[in-house]
């Protein structure tokens, strides 16, 4: 009987229900903007609240709204990569130039001493 009922059917791979009945969600389209001028759209379920920084999934670009949230949240982020600290920044915090040009010249010395090359 069990052999019966599968014979011919290809069970998960293709779906037996159709899509009468189905009501899907209203939807949006919400429109973003990267630095270099691309446009790119993201659908939206109608209720939610588009955010306001979102990455384009074809060029992965860091796109905002063109509205007001928008340009907040671009300041914001600028705001925040320019206020980054490198590794530079903060040993120099520490030292001072002249302190790490003399512990280079240790170092080389050192690493040449080992290859047995003489010092320059």
């Amino acid at each position: 009987m069990a052999e019966r009922t599968l014979r011919g059917a290809r069970i998960g791979s293709t779906s037996l229900q159709g899509d009468e009945g189905i009501e899907l969600s209203p939807r949006v389209r919400v429109e973003y903007l990267t630095d270099k001028g691309t446009r790119f759209g993201v659908m939206f379920d109608a209720d939610a609240e588009p955010p306001a920084e979102w990455v384009d999934q074809r060029t992965g670009e860091l796109g905002f709204l063109d509205d007001e949230a928008g340009r907040a949240a671009r300041a914001e982020f600028e705001g925040k990569e320019s206020s980054q600290r490198t590794h530079w920044d903060m040993l120099i915090e520490r030292r001072s130039r002249e302190e790490l040009e003399e512990l280079l010249q240790e170092r080389l010395t050192l690493l040449r001493s080992r290859r047995g090359e003489k010092s320059k």
